[in-house]
């Protein structure tokens, strides 16, 4: 395997803790954020004057979706331009927008709440993949400390989301909402000068691509290498085609299927055929520097895009009801439903240490199998849990289940990609981890309300809708228990050599187009060095008859 180009050993103990706290606490803000309108849906919505779900589901949407949609190209836009530096403006870029969302209470405006929330997701999306690069290239692959810090930053999504939920209820009910937010971007402003002192430069690491003339073209101009190397067409096409099956689900339970579905159904249609144009680009090599290599990619990556999509999908739609659930008919305030769900971070630390733990003495294949049937128990506890049960039974104990489904999925499709991938593209490989994350429990949610509309659309039977939507969690997360069985039993196990190979694959490939690059540029010299012998003969052949 290649050396790391910078290791966790030249840290120090206390720098190197400080150094996963930080990329941690990327994740940590994250769900903060995305708690930030769950719990307090109801007070914004007051405040602004809408009472229309289709429209509250936007505050969190919003964010949701800008966070989605961008992941994908800023794991590139580290890989070309420094892994770091990326980072380091994310939290920049996250503080400022946190400010300004909190200010747009004194506008009044939803619709310009709305853009300052989708303004704070490209902080997220421009965090995630970077950070999780940045511990991918620190730590050498097949190692119990790197297991174990990726299990550190999976853990801390349950943390976030409990603290973001218990900040903005506090914030809300005695003091002022928008104060949730600028108490974020004060944490979040310590993070980004921490980050400039704690992590080393030498992580910036930038992968660049050669462009020289050949065959008698000109080398391309400044501006077409950037549209080159950031694969701009690749991105336009794979990131409009998610975000329109995105918007096209997620409005089809406000707008409705049976109201008006001939603009749920255009905007699918034109969403599909895009990301299709996008796969074809992709797989034949259309653009010259591919953002996702599908042709790298093996069975076990899709295992992992499979078993991730569907775990997370049933868990944001776990997560969404839970709160429907305790607030609309358990009637309980937005601080009490955040105490029921303070477990979640007690929970999801003892899932990271167990899931360090697994994931030295088993393949991460069977931890995400696992994973698949935390999702699933925890799902049913929910679905089941009449009204009137005490918390204790089972509310409880799927508060205490579902994270480990979490701590246990993310952690180890996030290994096994980054252990594929070589080191220089570790932002693309956590940037294909985050994208299935993101876009799974938004698509999850947009099937579950459909769902829901269709079996309560009088919203009488609020009861009835909340369980058909946790039904589709169940059928979505015992679908992955079933792919994972599949690959378990294949008997196919990771090994270092079936991981070298990969590794390999890509070098062997970077190494055939420098070499072709290379004869280009000869042949293009060995050219242009005849043509001048040629104006040299000519010229001292005309010399000889002037004499």
């Amino acid at each position: 395997m290649a050396e790391l180009p910078y290791s966790y050993a030249n840290f120090g103990l206390l720098r190197e803790i400080a150094f996963v706290i930080l990329i941690s606490c990327a994740q940590l803000f994250t769900q903060a954020c995305l708690a930030q309108t769950i719990v307090a849906v109801d007070t914004i919505g007051d405040f602004f004057d809408i009472t229309s779900p289709g429209v509250l589901s936007w505050f969190t949407a919003s964010f949701s979706l800008t966070v989605g949609t961008f992941i994908l190209p800023a794991g590139r836009w580290g890989d070309v331009y420094g892994t770091r530096r990326l980072f380091i403006i994310g939290y920049g870029w996250f503080a400022i927008a946190s400010l300004i969302t909190g200010f747009a209470a004194y506008c009044s405006s939803a619709i310009l709440f709305h853009v300052f929330r989708a303004l704070q997701g490209l902080g997220p999306a421009i965090l995630m993949p970077n950070g999780l690069a940045l511990l991918g290239r620190t730590y050498p692959n097949g190692t119990s400390r790197k297991n174990m810090v990726f299990c550190i930053f999976g853990a801390s999504a349950p943390v976030g989301f409990v603290l973001g939920a218990l900040m903005m209820s506090v914030f809300s009910e005695f003091v002022w909402w928008p104060w949730s937010f600028w108490w974020m971007a004060a944490s979040l402003a310590v993070c980004f000068v921490a980050c400039i002192i704690v992590i080393p430069r030498e992580l910036d690491i930038v992968k660049r691509f050669d462009f020289h003339a050949s065959d008698g073209h000109l080398a391309p101009s400044k501006f077409m290498q950037i549209i080159l190397e950031l694969d701009v067409a690749g991105t336009i096409l794979g990131v409009g085609g998610l975000v329109l099956i995105n918007v096209g689900l997620n409005q089809a339970p406000s707008v409705g299927w049976k109201t008006s579905p001939g603009d749920t159904i255009v905007l699918l249609i034109i969403g599909v055929l895009l990301f299709v144009a996008f796969v074809f680009c992709e797989l034949h090599s259309l653009t010259r520097f591919p953002i996702v290599p599908f042709r790298d990619l093996s069975a076990n990556t899709a295992m992992v895009f499979a078993c991730v999509a569907l775990g997370w999908s049933s868990f944001g739609i776990w997560m969404y009801y839970y709160w429907l659930f305790s607030l609309n008919l358990r009637h309980h305030s937005a601080l009490v439903t955040t105490a029921t769900q303070a477990p979640t971070a007690v929970a999801g630390a003892c899932a990271a240490l167990l899931t360090g733990y697994l994931l030295g003495i088993m393949s991460p294949r069977k931890v995400i199998l696992c994973a698949m049937v935390f999702f699933t128990i925890g799902n049913v506890l929910m679905g089941t849990t009449p009204v009137d049960q005490s918390y204790w039974f089972q509310s409880f104990w799927s508060v205490i289940v579902t994270p480990f489904g979490m701590d246990m999925s993310f952690p180890s499709g996030t290994i096994i990609l980054s252990d594929s991938m070589p080191h220089h593209y570790q932002g693309l490989a956590a940037s294909l981890i985050g994208t299935v994350v993101n876009y799974s429990i938004a698509l999850g949610l947009g099937i579950a309300g459909s769902v829901e509309e269709n079996r309560d659309p009088d919203a009488t039977k609020l009861l009835v809708g909340y369980r058909a939507a946790w039904y589709v969690a169940m059928g979505l997360s015992g679908f992955g228990i079933v792919i994972g069985i599949i690959f378990a039993a294949a008997g196919h196990e990771d090994s270092e050599d079936e991981i070298y190979e990969t590794v390999s694959h890509h070098h062997q490939y970077e190494h055939e187009q420098e070499e072709k690059e290379h004869a280009e540029r000869a042949a293009a010299a060995a050219a242009k060095a005849e043509e001048s012998a040629d104006v040299e003969k000519g010229a001292a052949y005309k010399r000889d008859i002037h004499i």
